[in-house]
């Protein structure tokens, strides 16, 4: 069985934001040789996210304005976690809504996905570097 580990970094320059990941986790699906097998993808920070779904811009746009009617950054006193001198308590509980990770099946060689499926990485507390893994494991 072979395994692949990589990180890919983001600095979106929003504090929220949708990126379309799927080509670089193909690239790295390419560079590990697997053919058979799963890849999973996770932000590796807490106020992060990483996700499956469409890539048409106005459900990304009803995505924001939902995620921020559930959880407003404004006003930033409203939330005890902001009490530290941080102001993300709101990106934190989008990113829990969000997910942390995706797991997709690899069949010869290819990204197992249903139709219009993409892999996208949330930001919820944007303008500074942050990573996602991708780890590829199978035959």
């Amino acid at each position: 069985m072979k395994s692949y580990r990589k990180e890919l970094w983001f600095n979106a320059p929003a504090r929220m934001a949708f990126i379309n990941i799927t080509h670089e986790v193909e690239a790295c699906l390419r560079e590990s040789g697997v053919r058979e097998g799963l890849v999973l993808i996770n932000a590796m920070h807490i106020t992060a996210s990483v996700f499956i779904n469409d890539d048409e811009s106005g459900l990304h746009h009803d995505y924001k304005e939902w995620l921020e009617r559930l959880a407003p950054h404004e006003p930033i006193r409203s939330y005890r976690h902001n009490d530290t001198g941080e102001d993300n308590a709101d990106a934190h509980m989008k990113r829990q809504v969000m997910g942390r990770e995706v797991v997709v099946a690899i069949t010869d060689g290819q990204l197992d996905f249903g139709p219009w499926e993409q892999i996208f990485y949330g930001e919820f507390d944007g303008r500074r570097n942050k990573r996602v893994l991708v780890k590829v494991i199978g035959d």
